[in-house]
């Protein structure tokens, strides 16, 4: 009986894997609203009744791309990041960065799932593990500003926790008690910086005016590392 039942398990775990395969093509071709379960099913020769056994409604479906896509990037970022020195804070600050752009300008239809506009119709549900996966991606901010915390960077406008959102505050403050509120506001802004220009060259604005949007988003990141009172080249 084991062994039929792992069987069962490794079936049931191919297929969801097979109609998540199909999910990400309809993202990647027609966008997030064109998701749908009952034109998986006819793809894969399955009923709708079928496929609701394995994603009950759309809205799992899309919960669980959301949080496969926040830990495919924490584990990409984590990997590339391992390779470096812990007190290498620049170059991991760097190298985050470019990491960052290179995912979002390979993989568009991912960065819009999870930066875009809201999926249509859908609604994310609360906590859980897209939660979990989300702060796991956005953790690394907090990660590279305490890394870099400074004197310089202690000058930053200042802030108080009430400036934040509770749950982001006490999330940061548990990950970083040593560290102020304006340090979380320098994290937010890091992030800030890190996606606005990646954000438009997704979305196809940075395009007609920069013929080379990777140097101009290298420049942005160096700026950005002496902003925070580092150095560059070091």
């Amino acid at each position: 009986m084991g062994a039929t039942l792992g069987r069962r398990e490794r079936l049931r775990a191919e297929t969801t894997e097979e109609i998540k395969v199909i999910a990400r093509k309809q993202l990647a071709d027609q966008g997030a609203a064109a998701i749908s379960l009952r034109a998986i099913a006819r793809e894969m020769g399955m009923t709708a009744g079928a496929i609701y056994s394995y994603f009950g409604t759309r809205d799992a479906l899309i919960t669980e791309l959301i949080s496969d896509v926040y830990s495919a990037f924490t584990d990409r970022q984590q990997a590339a990041l391992a390779a470096l020195p812990a007190d290498a804070v620049a170059e991991r600050i760097l190298v985050f960065g470019e990491q960052y752009r290179n995912w979002a300008v390979s993989r568009p239809e991912e960065f819009q799932l999870v930066y875009g506009a809201p999926v249509p119709g859908y609604r994310p549900p609360e906590g859980g593990a897209v939660a979990d996966a989300e702060r796991r991606a956005c953790a690394f901010f907090g990660e590279l500003v305490a890394a870099a915390w400074s004197e310089r960077t202690r000058s930053r406008q200042d802030f108080a926790w009430s400036d934040f959102g509770e749950e982001f505050a006490a999330t940061f403050r548990a990950e970083h008690p040593g560290l102020p509120p304006a340090a979380a506001g320098v994290a937010l802004r890091v992030w800030g910086r890190m996606h606005g220009l990646v954000s438009l060259e997704v979305y196809g604005h940075l395009t007609p005016q920069s013929a080379n949007p990777e140097s101009l988003y290298r420049a942005e990141l160096v700026d950005l590392i002496a902003w925070l009172g580092l150095d560059a080249s070091a």
